[in-house]
């Protein structure tokens, strides 16, 4: 199965539940025993007082639960919900009934949901007691990668929430960044420049949560290095209505106009200099590491200069540096 498949298919491709040949979820068999089971035509059967176990990992059950016993995701990387979405979800719910059931895992003798917490709070709007899910066995960790894929490509999720589901999930699970974007489907380069964000200080990730930066605009202000330059960027950028070419070309003048131009020794060779080149590789290595760097070339080789203003930015660039090797001795 290829990356993308795996990411496109969601709940069913990560719980190994049945899909049909378009990749959706197929109905899974009703289990006998089951208290107040859940079917197509909404009908409340009497059962058992206590559910079985489903017999296998990846197996699932239809229910219908009461809401208070459903408990919230802990992996779900969404935390704000837009009141008025909910409201207009729980007036569909009204109309039309909730055709795709919850997805749940049993945890400590509670229900937890895997997805479907717009529908749940909507159905909860709505006055409904009680709600059909779909019970599966999952792990933390594949509830963890649910979460993250099924909230990646939603653009009403913001990119800080997006990078601290990646950051819980690499600190609990304990794998690199290239093991994420081959779990979930997506290039190192987006999980990378994703978690870069959470370097930026708090008032910035939070202007990009509440929407008034774009985190085009935030990853513009990576560069610049010092907390509180990077804020004052950003207050710019929301009352001057900067757009993000405009906010990375202000940036790039500020680090020119504040530490000058570099100083670079390079040969001379039949009246031709390569600085042009080497200034080109300069704001390659700034973008990447968000401090000015310096270039020097002599006949015999050169160095690459890294500045650093404090112990809080050499500790950070230090970070970057050898993160990055890490990710390199895992992989080979």
């Amino acid at each position: 199965m290829t990356k993308q498949k795996r990411l496109g298919r969601g709940l069913a491709a990560l719980l190994g539940g049945p899909m049909d040949e378009n990749g959706a979820p197929m109905e899974a068999p009703i289990e006998a025993g089951s208290p107040r089971v859940y079917n197509p035509d909404h009908q409340e059967q009497p059962a058992a007082e206590a559910p079985a176990a489903p017999a296998e990992v990846g197996g699932e059950r239809l229910l219908k639960l009461p809401v208070e016993e459903i408990d919230a995701n802990p992996y779900q990387p969404r935390q704000e919900f837009n009141d008025e979405e909910i409201a207009e979800l729980a007036q569909s719910l009204q109309q039309h009934d909730m055709l795709q059931p919850i997805a749940v895992r049993q945890v400590d003798g509670r229900y937890q949901l895997i997805s479907g917490e717009r529908r749940l709070r909507a159905a909860i709007v709505a006055g409904w007691d009680e709600v059909p899910v779909r019970v599966f066995e999952a792990d933390d960790q594949t509830v963890a990668e649910l979460a993250i894929v099924e909230n990646l490509q939603r653009k009403d999720l913001n990119a800080i929430e997006k990078a601290m589901s990646f950051e819980r999930y690499l600190h609990e699970n304990g794998c690199t960044q290239s093991e994420l974007a081959e779990r979930i489907g997506v290039d190192r380069s987006t999980v990378a420049n994703l978690l870069r964000l959470l370097e930026l200080p708090e008032p910035v990730m939070t202007a990009v949560m509440t929407g008034e930066l774009t985190a085009g605009h935030a990853r513009a202000l990576l560069p610049l290095g010092e907390e509180g330059i990077q804020v004052e960027f950003a207050r710019r950028i929301f009352a001057e209505g900067w757009s993000v070419r405009g906010a990375e070309e202000a940036v790039q003048d500020y680090i020119h106009a504040s530490d000058g131009p570099a100083t670079i020794k390079v040969p001379v060779k039949k009246g031709r200099v390569v600085s042009d080149q080497v200034a080109s590789l300069e704001q390659e290595f700034r973008m990447a590491l968000g401090t000015k760097v310096d270039i020097k070339q002599s006949a015999r080789g050169g160095k690459i200069v890294l500045h650093f203003k404090g112990n809080d930015e050499f500790d950070r660039i230090r970070d970057h540096l050898l993160g990055g090797a890490t990710e390199l001795r895992k992989a080979g």
